[in-house]
Formats: C-alpha cells, sequence, structure tokens
C-alpha cells in the first residue's frame, strides 16, 4: 500500500488503512456485533411467540419485557466498536464538505478521539454500576434475573467502542501525514 492511497477521495480512512492492530480489532468488533445481531434474532422469535401466544392461547412469555429490555440493551453495545472502524457512525459534514483532506482528517482524529473517551467512560461506569446492582442484589420484578448481569454484558462493547475511537485517531493522524508527503511528492 502506497502512502497516497491512504486517503480516499472522501477524505476519509477506509479498512485497507488498517494494520494487523486494527484488523484484529475489526474482526474482535465484526465478531461481537454477530453475537448482538443474533441475540436480536432470538428477541425478534420471543416476541413473535410471546405475542402469538397471548392472541391465541392468553399465554404470554412471562417476564418478555423485561428479557426485551435487558437483552436489548445488551445487545445494542454489540455493535458501537465496529459501527466507528467502518465510518458507520454519524458525521455531519455539512461544514467540512469543502475543507482540504488534511483539516478533515485531523477533525475526524479529534473525533475519534471523543469517541475513544466516549466508550471509555461509558464502560468504566457501566461496570462500577454493574457491581453495584450485585452487591445490592436487584433483580428484574416477574423473572428475578440478576439486573447486574445484563449491565455487566454491555462492558465488552463500551471497551470496544473505547478501542476503536483510540485506534482512528491514530489511522486518521497517519493518514494525514501520508497525505502531506503526496502533497510534496
Amino acid at each position: 500500500m502506497q502512502d497516497e492511497d491512504l486517503v480516499t477521495e472522501t477524505h476519509s480512512v477506509s479498512e485497507a488503512d488498517f494494520g494487523p492492530i486494527g484488523h484484529m480489532l475489526l474482526g474482535v468488533s465484526k465478531l461481537w456485533s454477530v453475537i448482538g445481531g443474533l441475540a436480536f434474532v432470538g428477541l425478534v422469535g420471543m416476541s413473535l411467540v410471546s405475542i402469538i401466544g397471548r392472541k391465541l392461547y392468553s399465554l404470554p412469555v412471562p417476564g418478555d419485557m423485561e428479557v426485551l429490555q435487558m437483552v436489548a440493551a445488551s445487545a445494542s453495545a454489540c455493535f458501537f466498536g465496529y459501527c466507528h472502524l467502518r465510518g458507520g457512525d454519524v458525521k455531519v459534514d455539512f461544514f467540512t464538505h469543502n475543507l482540504g483532506p488534511r483539516v478533515t482528517l485531523l477533525l475526524d482524529a479529534f473525533g475519534s478521539l471523543g469517541v475513544g473517551l466516549m466508550g471509555a467512560l461509558l464502560a468504566w461506569r457501566t461496570l462500577v454500576g454493574a457491581l453495584s446492582l450485585r452487591e445490592a442484589g436487584e433483580t428484574s420484578p416477574i423473572l428475578e434475573w440478576p439486573i447486574w448481569v445484563a449491565e455487566l454484558v454491555m462492558v465488552p462493547g463500551f471497551i470496544l467502542l473505547a478501542l476503536a475511537g483510540f485506534y482512528m485517531v491514530f489511522v486518521s493522524i497517519r493518514a494525514r501525514g501520508a497525505h502531506r508527503v503526496a502533497v510534496q511528492s
């Protein structure tokens, strides 16, 4: 890969710009996203069984809303790291579309730093909250499932988000430097 290939015409980075660590991080994030997706598929199946059971036989799945809330929250956290690594998070480029690639990549680096810091903060506070819920022994009202487990399952997704954000800072800065070299050549 040549340095001038690091920046695409949209002034952003892509998976081709990742080194071995980035590819490993992308692979783990992709696996975690598949797990989250399968959890949502399971929720759809449970919801269908509950709705059909409620309407046809007056037999809903007990605690279906509890399961839905806990699993959906945990499964949602699975997608964040993969989304950021693939550039799938929301960017408002209305103000930056006329800026040069070096400025855009610098702004991307700052944005990724914010994502990394937010992911780290969420991982830390979610872990603290889960441990607090475990200590308190809080359970769901109907099924009496321990709530801390659902919170704890979110932590790896937030850690992946933090790692993805910090890694993309590195990739954006490297691409910015490569663009400078390509322009000077």
